[in-house]
């Protein structure tokens, strides 16, 4: 080279090796598992409904509103310029687009147009699917849908809002309910004092004098208030005749705000684009729903109904982790070979498969059961959504976790989605029920309903013969269970293993052999170790990874 020759410039950043985002395609089509369950526990007229959510949410264009509302988290507005009481909560336009485009879809109110006949299994589908877009959104569109119940049960003062809420689109604006196109609702339970212990609540009621008896102004405080821009909320206070249930309008039948105050947001983990709040009633006006003295039978049927919206979105955290998983891992390649060709990765990558599959069988036989007539399947509904909520929420973190770490610290910095997925994985574990609350739900409906045990029971049983692990397994499970119900300190141990032998008896139903066998091998016959990626050699991870990596017909 000449001495005074240029020397040859070196490329600094070449980006290679690097898989691309995952967006712009349909997150139902694209999801055997999902498809094939949805449709055979809900029928097949959700396919064309399904499909047409699936390719709005995974759209590039919803996938950003998501981080917009994640990133712009709301605002409270005490005060208006000139001092008078907002109590308004101000969110970033992407939360109202978000709102508009779940509501459009119906995931609010599709299980009430079409009962009986799949509509649960299409609310779950519909909120799992849109909550890997985003989560907090799904909060005050699952309270809306599972109000319902608690509407109707009280046809005087729930009517009115039980018909705007079915066919209703996203109406923002604070409005006498009269005049809205759609309503949402919220529900505000807990206080300081007592947490789930509801009956510690120490809000009152006082009936007003000429309202032929069904409005009360309400004095108290709750702790937590998801929502609270709903257009009313569900909450509990005592009466003169007990603890009762009580619909509350932010906008009286006047016109005029209530005197519901926000105090403070709360500065929560996660679920930043929705915003929860603690609030006071300063004698604010309210309207009895159900009869008095009754009120936790009467909101516990909307407590039910959450629930089932919890496991759906839990479903939904855990696809969109497997996926960013699977995409980074097909994209990447190290030591010479794709990433998802590596055995180590493979093993993990087919663990954390057979565990969605198992969420996917359990999430949608329990939405059947809530679409069921017949006292047997209201009964498996109450006893089966508990179990399934206490166990896919425990399993959840961990779960979200080890995707994570298959994209190394690419999915540890906050431009990854997995951050945002991580901090919403444990929250479906504490909403609408604890842990040690859940389980402890789950004693006392053995316990009350005997119905609920014998259906259990008979589920399990259309999987006798398929295989001897399994069939070991429910024996052992029912000599347990008519053992008598087990103390209290046992009830989670109880509530893990009925929701292990109900998904391997779902999935030996309905999932490929490949995919049974490994989780009945690893959860039930204990040949396989603790963390995700250790399958035992004989599973047929081929089989299983050609699931997630659209390898096998549709």
């Amino acid at each position: 080279m000449p001495p005074h020759a240029p020397a040859t410039r070196l490329l600094t950043h070449d980006v290679a090796n690097q898989p691309d985002e995952l967006a712009g395609r349909n997150l139902y089509a694209t999801d055997v598992a999902f498809r094939d369950a949805a449709l055979r526990e809900g029928g097949g007229w959700l396919d064309p409904r399904l499909d047409a959510l699936g390719a709005a949410v995974g759209s590039e264009a919803v996938i950003e509103l998501g981080e917009l509302a994640n990133r712009h988290p709301p605002e409270l507005r005490t005060f208006d310029r000139q001092g008078r009481r907002l109590d308004e909560v101000r969110f970033h336009p992407a939360y109202h687009q978000l709102m508009a485009l779940a509501m459009e879809h119906g995931i609010h109110d599709i299980a009430w147009r079409a009962p009986g006949a799949g509509g649960h299994v299409g609310h779950a589908a519909m909120l799992a699917l849109f909550t890997q877009a985003e989560a907090g959104t799904m909060c005050p569109i699952n309270m809306t849908y599972a109000a319902v119940p608690a509407l109707r049960s009280a046809a005087a003062v729930g009517a009115p809002w039980a018909a705007k809420l079915v066919g209703g689109v996203y109406d923002a604006p604070l409005r006498p309910i009269a005049e809205k196109r759609g309503i949402s609702l919220g529900m505000a339970m807990t206080e300081k004092q007592g947490g789930s212990d509801v009956r510690a609540n120490t809000t009152r009621a006082h009936r007003l004098d000429g309202s032929g008896g069904h409005a009360f102004r309400l004095v108290g405080h709750k702790w937590f208030c998801s929502a609270p821009m709903s257009d009313g909320f569900l909450t509990l206070a005592y009466s003169e005749g007990g603890l009762s249930c009580f619909l509350v309008p932010r906008i009286k039948p006047d016109g005029e705000r209530n005197a519901i105050h926000l105090m403070r947001l709360k500065d929560k983990l996660g679920n930043r684009s929705n915003a929860s709040a603690e609030i006071e009633y300063h004698d604010a006006y309210a309207e009895l729903l159900g009869e008095e003295g009754r009120g936790v039978r009467t909101i516990i049927e909307m407590v039910h109904h959450t629930r089932l919206g919890t496991i759906a979105g839990t479903l939904g955290i855990m696809r969109m982790a497997l996926a960013l998983a699977v995409h980074h891992a097909a994209g990447r390649r190290a030591f010479q070979k794709s990433l998802i060709d590596q055995p180590a990765m493979r093993g993990v990558l087919a663990d954390l498969a057979v565990e969605y599959e198992a969420a996917v069988a359990l999430t949608f036989r329990v939405g059947r059961a809530f679409d069921g007539a017949g006292e047997g399947e209201r009964a498996f509904a109450r006893l089966a959504v508990a179990v399934a909520k206490y166990w896919l929420t425990k399993r959840n973190p961990g779960f979200v976790y080890e995707c994570m770490e298959c994209l190394g610290g690419a999915g540890y910095v906050e431009e990854s989605p997995l951050p945002r997925l991580f901090r919403e994985s444990p929250l479906n574990a504490i909403w609408e029920g604890s842990g040690n609350v859940i389980a402890l739900d789950i004693l006392r409906t053995l316990h009350r309903e005997p119905s609920a045990f014998e259906t259990f029971m008979a589920e399990l049983a259309l999987a006798r013969g398929a295989d001897p692990r399994l069939d070991h397994a429910i024996d052992a499970l029912a000599g347990l269970l008519r053992a008598g119900a087990p103390p209290e300190a046992q009830a989670r141990m109880l509530a893990e293993r009925m929701a292990l032998v109900l998904q391997a008896s779902l999935l030996a139903r309905h999932a490929p052999v490949a995919v049974a066998d490994a989780f009945i091998s690893s959860r039930l016959d204990d040949t396989g170790g603790r963390a995700f990626g250790t399958l035992p050699l004989t599973a047929d991870v081929t089989a299983i990874l050609a699931r997630q990596t659209g390898d096998v017909a549709v």
